[in-house]
C-alpha cells in the first residue's frame, strides 16, 4: 500500500520521501530471494538442499494473492502504467474443495455444463442466476426483476433463483470470493458486484480471472517505487526509524539516524506505530515447497484453490495459491504452494491441515502466523495515516480498498482514476503514451 500510494502522491505533485528499514521494497508483500535469505527468516537451521536448485532462481512471497484481471489494482497499474515495468501470465485454474476432493471451478459454459459439481437441473438455474448478474445494474431498477440491492439479502436472491446449498458455497467463496458466510445476511448489492468482477475478469483471458506477475509479487511495489522516483520521489532503503517527532498533536517529521526529515503528511504501516493499532485478528501462512504440481489439477503449473469453510467445519475459507518455475519464482521443476486462512482456535496449524493434506508430499515448509492490525487512529489530526495488515484473501481487492480510503482520508477527496490518467498527460502530454 506504502509504494502505491508513494508513486500515486507523487504523480499528485506531492514531495514523497519514502523510508524503510528492511533492505528491499514492499515490507510483508516482498518476495524474499535467495532461497538461503527465506531459511534465515524463518530460523530453518542449515542451508536449503542440492536438490532445490539455485538460491537466485527464488522469488518467494512473504503474502499469496493474486490479481483480478479486471481489478482495481489493475486498473491502477494501467493508469500509472506501472504495467510496462512487469509481465503477467494468467493463473491456469481456480480449484473448490468439496467432499474430499477439488473440482475445478468452471470457466465457459461447456466446463459449467460438464462440471460434476452440480446436477443437471441446478446448472440451468445457475445458469439463470449468471445472466441475471450479468445483466444486472445498480443504476437501472429494470434489471433488478424485484430485487432491491441494498434492501434484499443475498439469502433472499438465492432462494429466488432456488439454488441449493452446494452452489451457494461455490458462489459465495469461489466467485464472490467471502471468507465466511456474513454476507448471506447483507444486502447483495455487493455480492453481485463482486460476481460480477469475477466474470468480467474470466472473460478477459478465458482459464481464471487471476493474474501473477513473472519474478513474484515483490515486482509491483518496485514499479510503484519506480514511478514515485520518475515523478521525483525520494526513495531510501535499509533506514532504520528511530522516532516520529510529533507537536502539538500533529505529525512534523521523522528522526533516522539522528537527523530528522520534516513532513507534512506520514504513511505507513502498523509495525512502525504499535500505539496507534488495534490487533483485529491473526492469519496463519504456510509456503510449501513441492517437487510436483498438486494432485487433480490436471498438472496445472499454477492454479488456486478455495476451502469453502463449511466442508471443513470452519468460520472462514482455507485457501491455496500455487506458482512454480513457470513464473520465474522457483527452481526448474519446483512449485510453490502457500495455504493461509484466518486463525480461529489456539491451533492454527489443526486448522491449516485440510489445506496441506492436498499438497503432500512437502518437501519443505516455512510457517507464520501473523497478526493483524487497523488503525486506531484515522489520521484526521495527527496527520499519521496507517495501512491495514493483509489480510487472508489471495486476491488485492481489499488492498486497494484499504489504498483508496487511505487517499481519501489524505486528500479530502474520492481516489479518481481519470483524475490520475489527466495528471500524467499533464506531465507527459498525450503523444509519448501512445
Amino acid at each position: 500500500q506504502e509504494c502505491i500510494l508513494s508513486g500515486i502522491m507523487s504523480v499528485n505533485g506531492k514531495k514523497v520521501l519514502h523510508m524503510d528499514r528492511n533492505s528491499y521494497y514492499g515490507g510483508e508483500s516482498a518476495s524474499i530471494t535467495p532461497l538461503e535469505d527465506l531459511y534465515k527468516r524463518f530460523d530453518l537451521p542449515g542451508t536449503p538442499p542440492e536438490s532445490m536448485g539455485r538460491g537466485r532462481d527464488w522469488n518467494v512471497d512473504l503474502i499469496p494473492k493474486f490479481l483480478m484481471a479486471n481489478g482495481q489494482l489493475v486498473k491502477m497499474l494501467l493508469y500509472t502504467e506501472v504495467t510496462r515495468y512487469l509481465d503477467f501470465k494468467v493463473i491456469e485454474g481456480s480449484f473448490v474443495y468439496k467432499g474430499g476432493k477439488i473440482y475445478k471451478v468452471p470457466s465457459t459454459e461447456a466446463e459449467a455444463l460438464a462440471s460434476s459439481l452440480m446436477g443437471l437441473f441446478e446448472k440451468r438455474r445457475f445458469r439463470k442466476f449468471l445472466v441475471y448478474v450479468a445483466n444486472f445494474d445498480e443504476n437501472d431498477p429494470r434489471t433488478f426483476e424485484g430485487v432491491d440491492p441494498k434492501k434484499t439479502t443475498m439469502r433472499d436472491v438465492y432462494k429466488k433463483f432456488d439454488l441449493g446449498q452446494d452452489v451457494i458455497d461455490f458462489t459465495g467463496h469461489a466467485l464472490a470470493l467471502y471468507r465466511t458466510d456474513d454476507y448471506l445476511d447483507q444486502p447483495c448489492q455487493e455480492t453481485i458486484n463482486r460476481i460480477k468482477l469475477y466474470s468480467e475478469s474470466l472473460a478477459r483471458y478465458g482459464k481464471s480471472p487471476y493474474l501473477y506477475p513473472l519474478y513474484g509479487l515483490g515486482e509491483l511495489p518496485q514499479g510503484f517505487a519506480r514511478l514515485s522516483a520518475i515523478y521525483g520521489g525520494t526513495y531510501m532503503l535499509n533506514k532504520p526509524i528511530e522516532e516520529i517527532v510529533i507537536e502539538n498533536g500533529k505529525v512534523v517529521g521523522v528522526k533516522s539516524e539522528g537527523e530528522v526529515a520534516r513532513c507534512k503528511q506520514l504513511i505507513c504501516d502498523p509495525s512502525y506505530v504499535s500505539d496507534r493499532v488495534t490487533k483485529v485478528g491473526q492469519v496463519i501462512r504456510v509456503i510449501c515447497i513441492l517437487s510436483h504440481p498438486i494432485k487433480n489439477t490436471n498438472d496445472a503449473n499454477s492454479c488456486q484453490i478455495i476451502i469453502p469453510q463449511n466442508q471443513v467445519n470452519r468460520k472462514s475459507d482455507i485457501y491455496v495459491c500455487m506458482i512454480s518455475s513457470a513464473h520465474n519464482v522457483a527452481a526448474q521443476g519446483k512449485y510453490i504452494a502457500i495455504a493461509s486462512t484466518t486463525v480461529e482456535t489456539a491451533d492454527p496449524e489443526k486448522e491449516i491441515k485440510p489445506a496441506l493434506d492436498l499438497l503432500e508430499p512437502i518437501e519443505q515448509k516455512f510457517v507464520s502466523i501473523s497478526d493483524l492490525f487497523a488503525p486506531t487512529d484515522l489520521g484526521t489530526e495527527s496527520q499519521i495515516f496507517i495501512s491495514r495488515t493483509y489480510d487472508a484473501t489471495t486476491h488485492f481487492e481489499t488492498t486497494c480498498d484499504d489504498i483508496k480510503d487511505i487517499y481519501k482520508r489524505m486528500m479530502g477527496s474520492e481516489f479518481d482514476f481519470e483524475e490520475m490518467k489527466r495528471k500524467k498527460n499533464d506531465i507527459y502530454g498525450e503523444e509519448e503514451q501512445q
